[in-house]
């Protein structure tokens, strides 16, 4: 069996607007813009960038909830996009999604219960009674009583609703999980024992995770290899350690140094980046970080950069060791 679970090769993702009044004039947002990365067996892969960097829009791209314009996305050797209706439907079983509201994720209007057994009936996946004892089953593994199926979701709160999130992924035993920003939704000490839980979880199943997420304490703690997005591009990825111990790329380094670090003994140097975010309407040409990257060149105003191996695990899109490689 191959190590890899899934391969990303050029995603895209466009979405269309209308701008202006009386005549208005289309535009086209690339959410997501030829990204490329690969998620081994059992390994959790973190994606993390500003918002509306398209990170989100990248995860549920892979899923199909938002049909991508271009590349590939295969898992298991299986190419997702090439699917019709039966097949996907046959897949989605192998990947499931985590939300990051799960106030919004779950329907009011039905219990718990309910909740988790509606798929597993829709699937056929048991009688009644064997669905039953699986809902239970998954409510244990989750910290959750099995009174908890009788309850509707607003007796809970935010971090027993992602409990329930998360035990809706677990029905069929998926390979792989992407988690939407799982635990930004819920306070510092609920995050740890939710991100427990998963980890747990992930050694029990031997699940991978895409983590999808803003903070890069969490991506730290949770994940073994990441990829930096800006404006809808992956400008890094490699190891984490590497990555926020040594980032290259410009934008890196100063999400790294905007993140705080709860150690009082540590110094540490703030970078200040100037400007403000680009319009993804409207992004800047070469480089979209150029207008405010503190080591700018001629060439990042009309070039974008190509993503360069600086070794066997790192690579980064920056004219800057492009240079040195030239």
């Amino acid at each position: 069996m191959s190590k890899e679970l899934l391969k990303v090769e050029g995603l895209q993702t466009f979405f269309t607007i209308k701008k202006g009044f009386p005549n208005p004039v289309t535009h086209t947002v690339r959410a997501v813009d030829e990204i490329s990365f690969h998620i081994n067996r059992g390994e959790s892969f973190g994606l993390v960038g500003e918002s509306g960097c398209g990170k989100s829009t990248a995860g549920r791209s892979i899923l199909r909830l938002v049909e991508p314009h271009g590349g590939q996305v295969h898992l298991s050797g299986q190419d997702v996009l090439a699917m019709d209706k039966d097949q996907l439907r046959e897949m989605r079983r192998k990947m499931q999604i985590i939300f990051q509201d799960p106030y919004s994720a779950l329907n009011p209007r039905q219990t718990i219960g309910k909740i988790l057994a509606e798929p597993l009936h829709v699937h056929r996946l048991g009688t009644k009674g064997e669905i039953r004892d699986r809902v239970f089953a998954l409510l244990k593994e989750v910290g959750l009583p099995p009174e908890a199926a009788n309850k509707y979701p607003h007796e809970f709160s935010g971090g027993q609703k992602q409990r329930v999130g998360i035990a809706r992924a677990l029905l069929f035993e998926p390979e792989l999980i992407i988690a939407d920003e799982p635990v930004s939704a819920l306070d510092v000490s609920i995050q740890s024992q939710v991100l427990a839980l998963m980890q747990g979880l992930q050694e029990t199943h031997n699940l991978s995770f895409l983590f999808i997420s803003h903070d890069l304490a969490v991506v730290r703690y949770f994940c073994s290899r990441v990829a930096v997005m800006y404006l809808g591009k992956i400008v890094e990825q490699g190891p984490v350690k590497q990555v926020f111990d040594e980032p290259l790329h410009p934008y890196t380094k100063v999400l790294r140094g905007a993140s705080p670090i709860p150690d009082p003994t540590l110094s540490k140097k703030m970078l200040r980046m100037e400007g403000e975010v680009p319009s993804p309407l409207d992004p800047p040409t070469g480089c979209h970080f150029h207008p405010r990257c503190p080591d700018v060149m001629e060439v990042c105003k009309n070039q974008y950069p190509s993503a360069i191996s600086v070794d066997s695990e790192r690579t980064v899109a920056c004219h800057l060791y492009s240079q040195k490689q030239g």
